[in-house]
C-alpha cells in the first residue's frame, strides 16, 4: 500500500524512477502497456536482441513512435522518452538508471544480466522464473550482499502467491498450502511441440497466426512451468515441494479447504480438469489460492460467523484470487524496489529444484532440447533430493549431448550429459550447488 502516493511523490519532485527493460516479448509488451500511465515513472531504455520486433511490439500497444525515439541514453532522460538498444549492458551499467527487469525467459542471460546488474548497484526484477530457479537463491543473496533489491515479479502467479502467503503469516495464520491453478492432465507431460496445439484445440495454422511459439507453449502444458513457478514459490517462502513431484489434483475453489485439510505446508497446483478431461466446476486455471488452519475454536467460529468457505470440520478455510494481470501489474515490483527497498517476493533459500524428466526413452547421443520440447519435462522436487542424486536442471537442459540413455519417466543427470562446466549459468548453478552442500559455509548457516 502506498507505493502509488509514492510515486506521485517522486513525480512531483521531477525525479522518476527510471527503469530498463531488457526483452520486450509478451510480458514486457504487457508492463509497457500501462507503464506511461504511472505517475513517477519512466521507461529510459529497452534493450532487445530484435529492434525491429521491439517496434512492432510498441505499435502493437500503442506506443506512438517519437515515444519510443530517442536516440541515446542522455536524450531519453532529458526528453521522458525512451531509448531503444540491442545493447543491455549499456542499460545495466549506466548510473542513471535504477531498476533493470530482466524480462528474456532465457535462464543464461537472466543470470547474466543480474549478476551484472548486482554489480552496478541495481535493483533487479527477475521476471525470468526459469533464471530465478535455476540460480535465483545465489543471485538473492548477492544482492542482499550488494544492499539491492532482487524481486520476483508482481503478476505473474509466484510473486502473488508470495503475497498471499505473507499477509496471511502477518495476520497469525498458518499457511499450509498454496499455489496455483492449470489446466492438467498425466498425459500431458508427453507432449511436444509437435502435438501441443490439438491439447489447445488450436490448429497449426490458427497457432501460427497467432504468433504463438509451440514450444513455449509446451512448457505451460507439460507441467513445467508449473514446476518452475511452485519452485520458485518454494524458495521464497518456506513452503515445501512434494517429495516426488506436483501432484495436480483436480479442484475447484470450493473444495481448496477440503483437499488440502491436515497439509502442513506445500506448494502444488490444482488442475481445471477432471482426470477423465471433463471440466472442473470452480475451477482455478487462471490464479492463486492459498489455504490456512483455523488453530483455535474461537478462530473456526469467527470463519463460521462470516461465510468463510472451509472444509467440513471447520478448521481450514482457503482464499482466492481468480485472475492474475501478468505483466500488466508489474510496475508494482518495480516501484516496491525503487521506493521501498522491498521485494514482491524473493528468494531466501534453496528449498525446491525443476529436474530435467525424460519424455520417452533417450539415446545416448541425442541432444536434449530444453524447456517444452520433445525429450525432457521439468519436475518439481525438493532441492535436497535433487542435490542428492545430481539431478540436471531444466534451466540447463538445453543443447546438450547425453552421454548415456534415460528411461521414459527417469530423471537426466549431470553423470548422463557433457556439460561445457566454462559457461557461466553453469559455473553459477554448480556455486549454489556447493554452497548447498552439507558441511558448506552457507549450508551451515
Amino acid at each position: 500500500m502506498n507505493l502509488h502516493r509514492l510515486l506521485r511523490a517522486r513525480a512531483a519532485e521531477g525525479r522518476p524512477v527510471t527503469v530498463g527493460l531488457i526483452g520486450a516479448g509478451k510480458f514486457g509488451s504487457m508492463f509497457l502497456a500501462n507503464a506511461p500511465r504511472m505517475p513517477g515513472l519512466q521507461v529510459a531504455g529497452i534493450a532487445d536482441l530484435s529492434l525491429p520486433r521491439a517496434r512492432e511490439a510498441l505499435a502493437r500497444i500503442g506506443w506512438a513512435p517519437e515515444r519510443a525515439a530517442a536516440p541515446d541514453l542522455d536524450a531519453a532522460l532529458r526528453s521522458a522518452a525512451t531509448w531503444l538498444t540491442e545493447d543491455a549492458m549499456a542499460l545495466i551499467a549506466d548510473p542513471r538508471v535504477e531498476v533493470i527487469i530482466e524480462c528474456t525467459g532465457v535462464p543464461a542471460a537472466g543470470i547474466r544480466h543480474a549478476l551484472a546488474a548486482i554489480a552496478h548497484g541495481k535493483h533487479v526484477v527477475m521476471v525470468n522464473v526459469e533464471a530465478d530457479v535455476l540460480a535465483g537463491p545465489l543471485l538473492a543473496a548477492k544482492a542482499r550482499e550488494a544492499g539491492v533489491v532482487y524481486s520476483m515479479a508482481y503478476g505473474d502467479q509466484p510473486a502473488l502467491v508470495c503475497e498471499m502467503v505473507d499477509t496471511l503469516r502477518t495476520a497469525g495464520f498458518t499457511v499450509v498450502a498454496a499455489g496455483k491453478g492449470t489446466k492438467y492432465l498425466p498425459a500431458y507431460h508427453q507432449s511436444t511441440p509437435g502435438t501441443v496445439w490439438g491439447h489447445y484445440g488450436l490448429t497449426e495454422a490458427q497457432a501460427r497466426d497467432g504468433g504463438m511459439n509451440p514450444q513455449m507453449f509446451n512448457s505451460f502444458l507439460d507441467g513445467t512451468k508449473s514446476g518452475i513457478e511452485m519452485a520458485a514459490i518454494a524458495n521464497a517462502t518456506g513452503l515445501a515441494p512434494p517429495e516426488d513431484g506436483l501432484a495436480f489434483p483436480p479442484c475447484g475453489v470450493q473444495d481448496l479447504p477440503r483437499v488440502f485439510a491436515g497439509s502442513t505446508g506445500r506448494v502444488e497446483v490444482i488442475s481445471s480438469l477432471e482426470r477423465d478431461g471433463r471440466p472442473v466446476v470452480g475451477d482455478l486455471r487462471w490464479g492463486v489460492y492459498a489455504v490456512i488452519e483455523g488453530e483455535t475454536d474461537y478462530v473456526r467460529r469467527c470463519f463460521a460467523e462470516y461465510g468463510v468457505a472451509t472444509d467440513p470440520s471447520g478448521r481450514y478455510a482457503a482464499l482466492w484470487r481468480p485472475y492474475h494481470f501478468i505483466g500488466l501489474e508489474l510496475g508494482v515490483s518495480v516501484a516496491s524496489a525503487a521506493l521501498r527497498g522491498e521485494p514482491t517476493g524473493s528468494a531466501e533459500a534453496w528449498r525446491g529444484d525443476v529436474v530435467a524428466t525424460a519424455k520417452r526413452d533417450l539415446a545416448a547421443g541425442e541432444v536434449l532440447d530444453g524447456e517444452g520440447g520433445a525429450m525432457v519435462w521439468g519436475k518439481c522436487i525438493p532441492a535436497a533430493r535433487s542435490l542428492t542424486e545430481g539431478a540436471l536442471p531444466i534451466g540447463l537442459a538445453h543443447g546438450i549431448p547425453l552421454l548415456r540413455p534415460v528411461r521414459a519417466g527417469e530423471t537426466v543427470c549431470w553423470g548422463d550429459v557433457r556439460v561445457d562446466e566454462s559457461v557461466e549459468a553453469v559455473r553459477v548453478r554448480r556455486a549454489m550447488e556447493a554452497d548447498a552442500a552439507p558441511g558448506s559455509r552457507r549450508a551451515a548457516e
